[in-house]
């Protein structure tokens, strides 16, 4: 059993895809993001070097990856614990940085134990999330007013603040707001929810990966919430998700924002499993 590491996308893809494409839900995030990652450039996240790996049960089977888009943290898929704990244990050997872990909860526990364990680091959870997949679409009901509309090139200036904006409330990111909007419009993966001829909402989603699209983000901004928009721009995207072929359209709440969950569930979307973002700060010495 072995963690082998690179900086090379198309090597983790090879040989640790086919895992992942196993089972493309709880994987979405390492999906997506090196769906991004190759069709964007390795500096869609940052200016950081991108590190990949995988590990290998006995007898050579993958059973475990991971990516790291400096700065953000770790993001580990489903793998034994034994996994999670030798990658922790790797990189405090080696003195390689890890600001945090974000995975499911049973791999980001493990992760976090061995690390804080290793390092004398205190970990913190930042963000509960749960991610829910769509099973039937119950569009809202009354609907707001208004339409949906793919983003174009015009919207560019409006999506870039929108973006930050949300990256802000969300205590999370994906990267420079810009990158985020450009990478989007490339390939239709930005919708907004218009109101009297005026953009009112906005939702995204993923590249489609071996049948997976993830809704994200969504945002109205304050003054607009409470009128449905988000409900009704959520729904026109995972519509479209869905008639384009997507067999699963997955979407991440926050577990600390009860209006988001209840909306979700009511659109038809049913949990699938809950992740952690867990930060470490402190002592790293091994």
């Amino acid at each position: 059993m072995s963690w082998i590491t690179t900086h090379d996308l198309h090597a983790f893809t090879a040989a640790a895809g086919p895992f992942l494409r196993a089972e493309p839900a709880p994987h979405t995030v390492l999906l997506t993001v090196t769906a991004s990652l190759d069709a964007a450039g390795l500096d869609r996240y940052g200016d950081g070097t991108p590190e990949f790996g995988w590990w290998r049960r006995p007898g050579g089977r993958v059973a475990g990856a991971f990516l790291y888009t400096p700065p953000f943290p770790l993001v580990l898929a489903r793998m034994p614990d034994a996994a999670a704990v030798e990658l922790a244990e790797l990189r405090a050997a080696d003195g390689l940085p890890v600001s945090g872990v974000n995975a499911g909860r049973a791999a980001a526990e493990a992760f976090a134990a061995a690390w804080t364990a290793r390092t004398g680091a205190a970990g913190t959870v930042e963000e509960r999330h749960r991610l829910y997949r769509l099973g039937e679409l119950v569009p809202p009901d009354p609907a707001p007013s208004g339409r949906a509309r793919p983003a174009t090139e015009d919207d560019r200036d409006l999506l870039v603040d929108w973006t930050r904006e949300f990256s802000v409330e969300s205590g999370g990111g994906s990267g420079d707001p810009e990158r985020a909007v450009a990478d989007r419009l490339a390939y239709g993966g930005a919708t907004l929810w218009e109101d009297s001829g005026r953009p009112v909402s906005y939702a995204g989603v993923t590249r489609t990966v071996a049948g997976m699209v993830r809704v994200a983000p969504v945002y109205t901004p304050p003054p607009l919430r409470r009128r449905g928009y988000a409900a009704a721009v959520t729904a026109a995207v995972s519509s479209a998700a869905s008639a384009a072929g997507a067999r699963e359209v997955l979407l991440f709440t926050d577990l600390a924002n009860p209006t988001s969950n209840a909306l979700y569930q009511r659109l038809g979307y049913a949990p699938v499993e809950d992740h952690l973002v867990i930060s470490f700060s402190g002592r790293t010495s091994s």
